[in-house]
């Protein structure tokens, strides 16, 4: 059995809290909580209490004070652990800021971060805050609109129901699942693709979204014969973490080649694909583009490498 994997995103520290979530005057009772901290998101980007480039990066919550007014908010729960800013038990809402909005809190555009390369230094806390929140705002902005009749849904549930307003349907929060595999080969060798808009020498593990009515391991067998032209066997499930861009969940697997079949591109996803040997791996790694550390693909070839490879990703 292959001892599962600690992922960067798959850390948390938050009681999510959501029996509160039906309260109808929740808001009103954090905002007369004077522990009550804010974590606002523009764009899909952050304030950070340092820089992007700090090695241990810190998410930047305001008071409900320095929060200015929102275009929505969302309770992502109390922490469940103390750290040196917050104690155990302070409750964490999102806001969602407009241009203007965000400006008032913060207007350097580039205080703004993107966190998806610079995120894996994250504290557990931040991590969990920072995928459930984007995850969570990625979901209300693709779905203000009723599935079923288009009218207009509205936010109910503290942030995690909206509601049409034609028909009373309710919908949830949803999370597209998707596989994502270390192929080996007999000689112990690991697949990487490269698609044709990555720039060159750029390299990862193949990955798929898992289709309707579908299981994981059938998922697993299918992406990699259209991607790879290859079958595998044995696939063997690793870890998971969140995905939220916009909202998915990340399954990993690791899946051995049946026959030395070569492997072959399918032309539409994947351009390039090669086979490299740990000794391969080490020989070229300065040249070699990675995914970043905050991504479950790069802690699965490290995974398999058996130890921390310093690429070109970070020395550019």
């Amino acid at each position: 059995m292959i001892e599962p994997l600690y992922m960067p995103l798959a850390r948390y520290a938050v009681d999510r809290d959501y029996l509160a979530r039906t309260k109808e005057n929740l808001f009103a009772e954090l905002w007369q909580d004077a522990k009550t901290k804010v974590l606002a998101v523009y764009d899909g980007r952050v304030l950070l209490a340092g820089t992007a480039h700090d090695p241990q990066p810190k998410l930047k919550l305001v008071s409900v004070h320095e929060a200015p007014a929102s275009e929505l908010l969302a309770y992502l729960g109390k922490t469940n652990v103390a750290s040196d800013e917050l104690p155990a038990g302070t409750p964490i809402v999102m806001a969602v800021l407009g241009q203007e909005t965000a400006q008032q809190l913060e207007p350097d555009d580039h205080g703004w971060h993107h966190l998806r390369r610079t995120g894996a230094g994250l504290s557990d806390l931040d991590a969990g805050l920072f995928a459930e929140a984007l995850a969570l705002a990625n979901w209300h902005e693709s779905h203000q609109h009723c599935p079923r009749c288009g009218a207009k849904t509205k936010v109910e549930q503290a942030g995690w129901v909206r509601r049409c307003i034609n028909d009373n349907q309710e919908i949830f929060p949803r999370t597209d699942p998707a596989i994502i595999v270390s192929v080996i080969d007999s000689q112990d060798r690991i697949l990487l693709g490269s698609q044709g808009v990555w720039e060159e020498n750029r390299w990862s593990i193949l990955a798929g979204f898992v289709e309707p009515g579908e299981s994981l391991n059938a998922a697993v067998i299918r992406e990699i014969y259209e991607e790879a032209g290859v079958v595998v066997s044995e696939p063997q499930y690793l870890a998971s973490q969140a995905w939220p861009f916009p909202y998915s969940l990340m399954l990993g697997f690791s899946a051995k080649v049946i026959d030395h079949e070569q492997a072959i591109p399918d032309g539409i996803e994947i351009e390039k694909l090669r086979w490299f040997s740990r000794a391969e791996i080490a020989a070229e790694a300065k040249e070699l583009l990675l995914p970043g550390r905050m991504t479950i693909s790069r802690a699965m070839i490290e995974h398999w490498y058996g130890a921390e490879i310093v690429s070109g990703t970070e020395l550019a």
